[in-house]
Parts: C-alpha cells; structure tokens; sequence
C-alpha cells in the first residue's frame, strides 16, 4: 500500500531507538555541532606507525576543522601538533607527508624541533623589548597514543585515556595486529557526497551484504554466516564473533589459503568498528583500515590503508596485496560498492525526500539485527544531548 505525504513524515511505529531522523545526516547546524561535541572530543585514527617509519617522518591531515602534523621525533616517540605556526598562523608541513629534522614554516622562517619547542626565530632582536620569547612559543601538542600499530589523537586535553576509550574493542584484533611489525602497502581515498555516519553504517550491518555480489556468493553462502552474534562494547564500539568464509565459490578466487595474518584460520573474518568512525576489518590475508573525515553534511573524505607483514617474502607480499585489491582496492568488488550504496541514500536525505531510516531488525543479536546501529545512535544521542530519532525535538517519540 503506498503512503501519503502526511503518513510519509509519520514517524516509523517502533520504539524511538529503533529509528533516526534523516536530519542527523542532512541538517548544518547539527553537524556543526557534531564537531564540537564528537569529533574535537573523541579518539581518532590518524595514520599508521609505518607511516611515520623512521626520525623526521611526518604526515599532515585535517581533522574537525583542523590541521595537523603526525610527526615521529629524533628520539622516535611520535607525536601530534596542531599544524600552524605560533607566529602568524600558517602552516608549518605543508606537505601530505615527507621527512624533516625541524619544522620550518615557510611564511618567517619560524623553526620548530620534532618535539614542538620553537628552536628558532628568525631575526629575533626584534622580540627582545617586548617578547615573546621562543621558550613559550612552541607549536600546540595533542593528545597521542599508539595501539597495536595504530596511531591515534584526540584535541580534547582532558580526553580519558585511549585504553579508556577503546576498552576492549580491540580483543579480537591484537594477536593479528600486535604479533609481527605490520606495515602500509596500500593508500587511497575518495571524495564521497555522503554523510560520514552513512559511511559508518554500511560497516556495522551485516543486512547490506545482500547488496554485494561477492558477499553473498561467498560469506553469506558459509555455515554459520546467519548465526554469528555481535558484542556490543561501551561507548559506541563493537564487533561480531569471527566466522571462515569460503572464497571458492566465487569463480576465479582461490580460498585464501596462503599468506595468513597470525592467529587465523585461513579465510577468517574479524573486524572492529570503534566510534565514531574507523573500522579495521581483517579476510585473512589482508588487512583493511578505514576511517571518514567529515567536511560537510553531505561530503566525506574516506581514507583507507591496506596492511601486511612487515619484511614479508615477495611471493607472500604479492599474494596478499592481490587479494586485498580484489575486494577493496580502488577497483575492487567492495568498496566502491559501498559508496554508491550510500551516495544514492544521500541523494534522498539531502533535500528532505527522505524522513526516517529504520533500525528494526532484531535476530537476537545475530548476524543480521541492527544491534550495533542502534548502539552507535544511542552513543550519538548520549554525545550529542538529543535522540537521533527527534533531533530537533519536533514530534511526539513513536511507541515505546
């Protein structure tokens, strides 16, 4: 029975937290706000180690509205700062990475060492009378702390601590990423004209994989894909128990049998999805981290990093970047899936077509209930002092 336009804006007759309101992906003011209370608050990712691989290394990004310099210093201990110079404000690395034994920003030649104390102020007799002098002009530090080769910041300097936050999201992934020395062999990104949670939602439900051809053919297809259960963990992560998926039933892909990650049966699956944006997913060959950076309400910048083993032959570095451009590389059967999926739920949301999108499933927490959806839109709504159902508390909640 189709609806009319008033039973169309009606809300969804299931409890509140079963739904969110399209205006948690589409409204401005709600995203300008989503930076101030989530992303200037919370722990991100914000590259790996070996990124950042020897002393002088540095990788710049910008993150909430601002930029940053990942640098590993002379002593080897990697840092963040904010990427602006204490002078006049501009940047300081200028580039998307490279290596430094200072920091020298370009506009007076202001110099900083790979701690961030100011070491050099070009013609300084002109601060004599008045100051400032160079001791207090360091470069902003921020928060930064590694896990299992994963570096990540947080610009609240009261922020609890990352064990803290991730408490043991990342049980499942520690043997696999803290055994051997892992390293980046794989780098890309894409401009996506979506919300960022839009994004984060097609990793934490496994419904969706109805809409790949590959997923259904293989994991879908494996015993026990249906009965899996997620763990839900607090403040907004969580994960599914692992499960063997048989990639010999996709013609032409052998079944991952060789260049395992340690700790895995070979074609295991594991994943982690930490709020509010970064997923590592493990196929076990291959390692897939991504994570989205918010530009707009309808525009996200998704970067994705591809991992192995460190000093691994060529003959196993070659299998395993063959399999992980099969799935997720920039022309594989998985990723580029994933954007026009949610592209095309933007191009609804944007304008106001759309009104309501539905977390209702409930399989007793297996494989295909939107447990976790509905976890990340409480931990949403707790961050953001507002249900994601009513953000702008305009209606009466639906049914409890």
């Amino acid at each position: 029975m189709t609806r009319s336009a008033d039973q169309w804006a009606t809300p969804p007759q299931v409890p509140h937290d079963h739904y969110v309101s399209a205006l948690v992906y589409s409204d401005p003011d709600i995203f300008r706000e989503e930076q101030e209370k989530i992303f200037k608050k919370v722990w991100k990712l914000a590259c790996h180690e070996s990124e950042v691989a020897t002393p002088g290394d540095y990788r710049t990004f910008t993150y909430a509205g601002t930029p940053l310099v990942v640098v590993r210093g002379m002593d080897n201990k990697i840092r963040c700062f904010v990427n602006t110079c204490s002078h006049r404000s501009a940047l300081v690395a200028r580039g998307p990475s490279g290596n430094a034994k200072t920091l020298t920003c370009f506009f007076h030649l202001w110099e900083y060492d790979t701690k961030g104390a100011c070491i050099a102020m070009t013609r300084d007799l002109g601060f004599k009378e008045v100051g400032p002098r160079k001791e207090e002009m360091g470069l902003r530090a921020v928060r930064c702390e590694t896990r299992v080769g994963m570096v990540f910041i947080n610009l609240d300097d009261n922020a609890e601590s990352l064990g803290a936050y991730l408490g043991n999201a990342l049980d499942l992934l520690e043997e696999v990423m803290g055994t051997k020395e892992l390293e980046v062999f794989h780098y890309h990104q894409v401009d996506m004209r979506a919300n960022w949670k839009q994004w984060h939602e097609t990793n934490m439900e496994d419904y969706h994989n109805w809409g790949h051809v590959v997923n259904r053919t293989t994991g879908m297809q494996a015993k026990g894909h249906f009965e899996r259960k997620w763990i839900l963990y607090p403040r907004g992560h969580g994960t599914m128990e692992p499960m063997k998926i048989d990639y010999s039933r996709y013609k032409g892909w052998e079944d991952r049998q060789e260049a395992n990650l340690p700790g895995l049966r070979p074609g295991e699956l594991r994943f982690a999805d930490l709020f509010p944006n970064t997923t590592i997913i493990v196929r076990a060959t291959c390692i897939r981290i991504d994570t989205s950076t918010p530009i707009g309400p309808s525009h996200t910048l998704l970067e994705y990093r591809g991992l192995g083993i460190k000093g691994e032959p060529a003959a196993e570095r070659a299998v395993r970047v063959r399999n992980h451009n099969q799935f997720w590389g920039p022309f594989g059967r998985n990723l580029v899936e994933d954007v026009v999926f949610v592209e095309a739920v933007e191009e609804s949301n944007r304008d106001g077509a759309a009104k309501y999108s539905v977390l209702s499933r409930r399989e007793d927490m297996r494989a295909q209930d939107d447990a976790l959806l509905r976890h990340f839109h409480s931990e949403w709504s707790r961050r953001m002092g507002r249900p994601a159902s009513n953000p702008l508390n305009q209606i009466a909640q639906a049914a409890e």
